[in-house]
């Protein structure tokens, strides 16, 4: 989901301090890693940046970046909370309506990037609706949300992670949260990205509206 999330330090999924030093010094490496990516391709932009630039701004080893992240696109779209959001939709009441579940687990994502500075938002949106790599590495990474997603829906229904029936929910919920992230960054920014997650909420509830409503 990494369009709509901020890449902060890995929390505990009850949103308490960072677990552990080596943990801590991971997190900052991971972070200085993106800070550096980030800069380069503000100033130059993301075609012309590359790894070696990168990891010598952020003043670590090429062969140290690559542990973190395997290629420039994953820079940009890992994020860490996708097993946060499986953890909040496991916890919810087994009696709440899977609408109502899907709606909190979404906007906790929304609210955990919140804190994120707006112009990181924005470029990382901006990345994913412009460059070809970027949009397709996307691609390849919601199947893993889609896979925890399921695990976590087919945990509460008893239906197997498998069925076509949890497969076509999970990626039906990321595929719409990456087109919102699309849309977003295709309009400048101007609509507010919660109320867009709503909309893209409301069309999964309840279908498309009626050609003229508000």
């Amino acid at each position: 989901m990494a369009g709509m999330k901020a890449a902060r330090s890995p929390r505990s999924p009850a949103g308490g301090p960072p677990t552990g030093l080596r943990e801590r010094k991971k997190a900052k490496t991971r972070e200085a890693i993106r800070a550096a990516a980030y800069g380069l391709i503000r100033e130059q932009g993301y075609e012309a940046t590359t790894t070696e630039q990168i990891a010598e701004r952020a003043e670590v080893s090429p062969s140290t970046l690559f542990r973190y992240f395997p290629a420039k696109e994953d820079i940009v779209l890992t994020d860490e909370y996708d097993p946060v959001m499986a953890a909040e939709l496991a916890a919810r009441p087994a009696d709440e309506p899977w609408p109502a579940s899907l709606r909190h687990v979404i906007r906790k994502a929304v609210e955990l990037g919140a804190g994120e500075e707006a112009e990181l938002t924005r470029l990382r949106a901006r990345l994913l609706a412009e460059v070809p790599a970027v949009r397709s590495r996307m691609l390849e990474r919601m199947s893993v949300t889609g896979r925890l997603l399921g695990r976590a829906i087919a945990d509460r229904t008893g239906l197997a992670p498998e069925c076509l029936e949890v497969r076509v929910l999970s990626m039906s919920v990321v595929g719409g949260l990456l087109e919102v992230s699309r849309y977003w960054a295709e309009h400048d920014h101007e609509e507010n990205l919660a109320d867009l997650v709503e909309r893209a909420l409301d069309v999964l509830e309840h279908g498309l509206p009626t050609a003229g409503e508000d």
